[in-house]
C-alpha cells in the first residue's frame, strides 16, 4: 500500500503529512478539501490522488501513521526498556514533545480523527485504537510490581485512568491554541507527580522522590 507515496524522498513525504495533519486537524473529515492538503503540501491535487486514491485512504494513512512515528520515537527514548510505570511515563512524554517539534500537528489531529463522526472512519479509527491501546497497556501491566503500589488497587483500572487524564489533558491544551512544549512538559511532571502520591506505597514515594523523575 502507498508505494508511490512512499517511493519519494522523505522530505516530500514529511510536507504530504504535515499538511494533512494540519488541514484534518482544522476542520471535520468531511470539510477538510483534498486541494488544500495538496498546496500546502506543494503539489497538485491530482498527484496527491496519484499518492492516494481518496480521501479516506489518506485519512486512514495518516492515523497509522500517528501510530508509527508514536513507537518510533517511543522505542528511540528507551520507553520500552524502563522497568518502573512513572519512569515509562515520563520518557512517553519526552519522546511526545520531540515527535511535536517535527510533526507540530499530529496532536491536534490524533485527537480530531479519535473523535470523527463519519461511521466509516470512525469504525476504522475505533478498531485500531482499540488495538494500539491493549498492545501498549499489556506491555505497560506486564513490568508493574503489585508490592509498590497500595494495597488492593486494581492496576488495569489505575493505568486506564492515567491514560485517558492524559489523553484527556491532551485535548484541553489543543482547544487553547498551539501546545507549548515547556509547559507540557511541565504539567505532565506535576501529573506524574501527584499519581506517584496517591498510587505508591509510602516507602516506593520516598524512592521515587530521590529519583531522577
Amino acid at each position: 500500500m502507498n508505494e508511490k507515496f512512499f517511493s519519494l524522498p522523505e522530505e516530500k513525504q514529511q510536507r504530504i503529512i504535515n499538511a494533512g495533519f494540519r488541514v484534518f486537524s482544522q476542520n471535520s473529515y468531511k470539510k477538510s478539501p483534498m486541494s488544500e492538503i495538496a498546496a500546502e503540501a506543494g503539489i497538485s491535487k491530482s498527484l496527491l490522488f496519484h499518492y492516494f486514491k481518496n480521501k479516506q485512504e489518506l485519512y486512514l494513512f495518516l492515523w497509522e501513521t500517528c501510530s508509527d512515528i508514536s513507537i518510533e520515537y517511543l522505542t528511540k527514548y528507551g520507553c520500552y526498556e524502563e522497568k518502573e510505570l512513572f519512569d515509562m511515563m515520563f520518557s512517553g512524554m519526552k519522546a511526545k514533545i520531540e515527535i511535536m517539534k517535527i510533526y507540530p500537528n499530529i496532536g491536534d489531529f490524533a485527537i480530531k480523527a479519535f473523535y470523527e463522526k463519519e461511521p466509516d472512519i470512525h469504525d476504522a479509527i475505533m478498531a485500531s485504537y482499540q488495538k494500539y491501546f491493549n498492545l501498549k497497556a499489556r506491555g505497560a501491566l506486564a513490568k508493574l510490581d503489585p508490592d509498590k503500589f497500595i494495597p488492593g488497587i486494581d492496576l488495569d483500572r489505575m493505568y486506564r485512568e492515567m491514560y485517558l487524564a492524559s489523553e484527556g489533558y491532551m485535548f484541553e491544551m489543543i482547544q487553547k491554541g498551539p501546545i507549548d512544549p515547556e509547559q507540557l512538559e511541565k504539567d505532565f511532571t506535576g501529573m506524574l507527580e501527584f499519581w506517584k502520591s496517591i498510587y505508591l506505597r509510602k516507602e516506593n514515594k520516598e524512592e521515587a522522590a530521590h529519583g531522577n523523575h
